[in-house]
């Protein structure tokens, strides 16, 4: 069997959940042409890149993901650093002719995404975005019943990404809370898998109005490296720069109206995520929470098993939970194989552009209180 050459840059949380994911194709996908190695870890806090090598089983580890772009025994890369670094690492290994598997939301800004986006295209090289809760195999039973009609025209719906990963106020003053670093807070962490599951089960979104807020206004400073949302009790205060909270109005080009809301304080959730939309002829609803079931207003709770999506490849009887985890490998089965056919397979770099529009609007419509169009 021939062999992927692939390097993980930016070795947080994140950059684990990859390197497993590709570690694991071969388990759950053995039909690949192609399997995984793992040739290089980047990152630069001293220490974790190499402790990741002894762990993964990577060739080598780096502190500098530069040292990444000549190696060519790398074809492909994950980039799994924070959200500031998603330009500069995107258009560097596009143009170094690596494919590139990049965590939402693909930069702070359209600008941001659309220059990755581009790059890759310049390149010839396969582009795929972390959406991944777009796998899950209720996900993809939902999109079937709507484009069946199952639920006869869709009205209205409700999307939540409800989290309280910074509810704590003594949450760490990290990257994710700096407008340069982070964005646009809460809106490129959570509202983006929001705009990507939207468009993914009901089409383009045409115009929104929406309003956003900062809740938890000082954190405190972190005196060493951080990973994932570490606490820093008793640190300097600084300023809270981006957003802890966002609704949305969305009208959808089909003429359906969605509300979608993010929040990443909402005390008392803990990845309350999912959807309910409805119809002219039913309804449907789902909860991350509960990511087997599916909701039908025609049949009651339906447990989504084999023949629904990737869901054969994990367990043989419907009911069997799955997992996040579960969910990126089969984003890393859509990368391998959007670079094995030379054919787009899951979330693309276009999905990340036109999230990035949406997202874009949000704050746009945040500070002017007007509806604002989306091309």
């Amino acid at each position: 069997m021939r062999t992927l050459g692939v390097a993980v840059a930016g070795f947080g949380w994140m950059g684990r959940v990859h390197t497993q994911a590709y570690l694991r194709l071969p388990h759950h996908f053995p039909d690949l042409p192609v399997r995984p190695e793992l040739i290089a870890v980047a990152d630069e806090v001293p220490g974790r890149a190499a402790e990741a090598a002894t762990t993964y089983g990577f060739a080598t580890s780096t502190l500098d993901w530069r040292d990444l772009l000549t190696n060519p025994a790398i074809d492909a890369v994950s980039i799994t650093a924070p959200n500031f670094l998603h330009r500069e690492l995107g258009e560097a290994f596009a143009r170094a002719g690596k494919h590139i598997w990049i965590e939402k939301p693909v930069g702070l800004t359209r600008a941001d995404a659309l220059a990755v986006a581009d790059a890759a295209r310049s390149a010839g090289v396969s582009g795929t975005v972390g959406f991944n809760y777009r796998n899950a195999p209720a996900v993809d039973t939902a999109r079937a019943v709507i484009a069946k009609g199952g639920i006869g025209t869709v009205t209205h719906a409700r999307f939540r990404f409800l989290s309280d990963y910074a509810a704590d106020p003594s949450s760490a003053l990290t990257w994710r809370y700096s407008r340069e670093r982070g964005g646009n807070g809460v809106l490129g962490d959570l509202a983006s898998h929001g705009v990507d599951l939207v468009r993914h089960l009901l089409g383009d979104i045409s115009a929104l109005v929406a309003d956003t807020a900062i809740f938890i206004t000082d954190r405190a400073i972190p005196t060493s490296a951080t990973s994932g949302h570490a606490r820093a009790d008793g640190g300097t205060l600084g300023p809270v720069e981006n957003e802890d909270y966002v609704s949305a109005q969305l009208r959808l080009a089909s003429g359906a109206r969605v509300i979608l809301e993010a929040s990443r304080v909402s005390v008392g959730d803990q990845n309350n995520y999912g959807f309910e939309i409805h119809g002219t002829q039913g309804a449907l609803a789902w909860d991350y929470r509960r990511m087997g079931e599916l909701s039908l207003s025609t049949a009651g709770t339906v447990f989504v098993g084999p023949g629904d999506g990737a869901y054969a490849a994990f367990q043989p009887g419907a009911a069997n939970p799955m997992s996040y985890d579960d969910l990126k490998v089969i984003e890393a089965h859509h990368f391998v194989r959007s670079i094995t056919t030379s054919t787009p397979h899951g979330a693309t770099l276009t999905d990340a552009v036109r999230s990035a529009e949406a997202l874009d609007a949000m704050s746009l419509s945040a500070a002017t209180g007007n509806w604002v169009p989306l091309p």
